[in-house]
């Protein structure tokens, strides 16, 4: 496995990692996925043999606020500690920001996940997050 910061992207790649996870609001919307993927503060992509295989997008201004956008990686190559990888360097390149947040699904498995890496609950921090969907 390689792991490369902010890489050229085969947009095909890309789009692939998002359909086989199944994740359609950006899978229905190619250019949208397009550009967000351009406008991101930085990408870690993970490959094997030239394939893409997973990915941790972040966007944000790097110094007070990172938002950890997506992480995925192909359903095959899930379980062997790819996103715990990608997710850990990224991590480590925003040592220093005042504040990492994400926003995701309910499942014990993903609860699971981000907890082993030392994420918590907003509301276990006596706080409230909101959202704002303009659609």
């Amino acid at each position: 496995m390689e792991y490369v910061a902010n890489p050229d992207l085969d947009f095909d790649q890309v789009l692939h990692l998002y359909q086989a996870n199944q994740w359609t609001n950006y899978t229905t919307h190619p250019e949208m996925l397009r550009q967000a993927i351009s406008h991101s503060l930085y990408i870690l992509a993970c490959f094997e043999e030239g394939e893409l295989v997973g990915l941790i997008r972040l966007v944000g201004d790097g110094y007070s606020i990172i938002f950890i956008q997506d992480i995925l990686v192909l359903p095959d190559y899930q379980g062997q500690g790819i996103g715990t990888r990608l997710m850990k360097q990224a991590l480590n390149e925003f040592k220093g920001v005042y504040q990492i947040h994400l926003l995701t699904d309910k499942t014990e498995k993903t609860k699971a996940f981000y907890e082993s890496l030392g994420f918590i609950e907003v509301g276990d921090m006596e706080c409230r997050a909101y959202s704002y969907l303009p659609h």
